[in-house]
């Protein structure tokens, strides 16, 4: 396997290396995000080694950028923050494994073979309902031609109901697959951000795709509205 670990903590960084060429694999290094991009974007990699907190290009952006570019070797993040909201913003700029400093080299070398039997995923399918749209690769949201500006999180509710279209959609299970099954907060947040996307994805072109099921929760409708 040919691996890139990007990480401007030389000795660590130089660490890693050494572990994994004692495991067989092939190994580049970068020191910062830009260098990192550039090899990324230049050769072919089994799998990127990517920690999160770098001085100037950080992590998250270094692996948005080339998800955006077309560019889909799988990415496992190193990271010093134990946190599940950064954990989410990792898979959710297109991440594929997270791993918390201190770590152990043998769960490292497991990890990253894990993901490289899974291969590298193709780049996600365009959702939509009649001109509503959303590419979740570029996180991008439109109407027609019209580019919708929407949060991180209004993305991810509004994906969640393109992914079910026609279907009635509990606020419960919103809950469960945009926030996660230990939240623990308000649950009327749900009705927050689906006030949130109407003013958005509907109001402003004459629509009500997503609509209120009494009792039952949520639809959007498959024709867009």
């Amino acid at each position: 396997m040919r691996i890139l670990v990007v990480d401007d903590e030389v000795r660590l960084a130089d660490g890693v290396r050494r572990g994994l060429e004692a495991e067989g694999m092939v190994v580049d290094v970068a020191n910062d995000g830009e260098t990192g991009l550039a090899m990324a974007s230049d050769a072919d990699y089994d799998a990127i080694v990517l920690d999160v907190m770098m001085p100037g290009m950080n992590g998250y952006r270094v692996c948005e950028t080339l998800r955006e570019d077309g560019n889909w070797t799988p990415v496992l993040f190193l990271t010093a923050k134990d946190g599940e909201w950064d954990e989410v913003e990792g898979l959710d700029t297109g991440g594929d494994d997270w791993l918390t400093k201190p770590f152990s080299y043998p769960v490292l070398v497991a990890r990253l073979r894990a993901m490289v039997r899974r291969g590298t995923r193709g780049r996600p399918e365009i959702l939509t309902a009649g001109d509503l749209r959303l590419d979740p690769a570029a996180r991008q949201a439109y109407r027609g031609d019209t580019e919708i500006p929407l949060t991180a999180r209004e993305l991810a509710v509004l994906d969640f109901l393109l992914r079910h279209a026609g279907e009635v959609v509990t606020k419960q299970e919103v809950l469960a697959n945009v926030w996660g099954g230990t939240f623990d907060g308000d649950t009327n947040i749900v009705e927050v951000y689906i006030g949130h996307l109407r003013a958005k994805v509907d109001r402003p072109f004459g629509r009500a795709a997503i609509g209120t099921v009494r009792g039952a929760g949520y639809r959007l409708d498959r024709n867009g509205g």
